[in-house]
């Protein structure tokens, strides 16, 4: 499902394009193991980083105003320190906003979620003027217990 791009001279990032079915999220989920089970962090840096990783796709797809044939770019990077940068590249160029949901609302926290639980997170304009890419930043030090 997932298309991973020639694998980088830096074993450290990956990145793949994902097609816009509902299936997506798996798919990241899966390639973001692949990439972190050979380093030693990936135990700290999974369980949070897969959450983060499934509600920044599930965002690009439920929110980002585009075409269905456009495809969701992926990179995972993971620094010296071992804090992983998520990115999530999408053509849709308005920027995700933090928002209130009422509890009884099934929908909603996945942003709040990455604002609660990434070290750092943004977004920023893709290069070349089309969309926008979210990223958002895992620390060993600053995953929940």
């Amino acid at each position: 499902m997932p298309e991973t791009v020639s694998p980088s001279p830096n074993p450290a990032e990956q990145t793949c394009w994902l097609p816009r079915p509902d299936k997506s999220p798996r798919a990241a989920r899966q390639e973001l193991r692949s990439f972190l089970l050979p380093h030693p962090c990936a135990d700290l840096l999974l369980p949070t980083a897969e959450l983060l990783v499934s509600e920044l796709v599930t965002n690009a797809l439920q929110h980002a105003r585009t075409p269905r044939d456009r495809l969701i770019f992926v990179r995972f990077q993971l620094s010296p320190d071992d804090t992983l940068r998520i990115e999530v590249h999408d053509a849709d160029s308005e920027k995700p906003t933090l928002r209130d949901s009422p509890a009884s609302a099934e929908t909603g926290r996945g942003l709040l979620l990455v604002h609660e639980l990434a070290h750092s997170w943004g977004c920023d304009p893709r290069k070349g003027g089309i969309g926008k890419l979210v990223w958002c930043h895992v620390s060993p030090e600053g995953v929940a217990a």
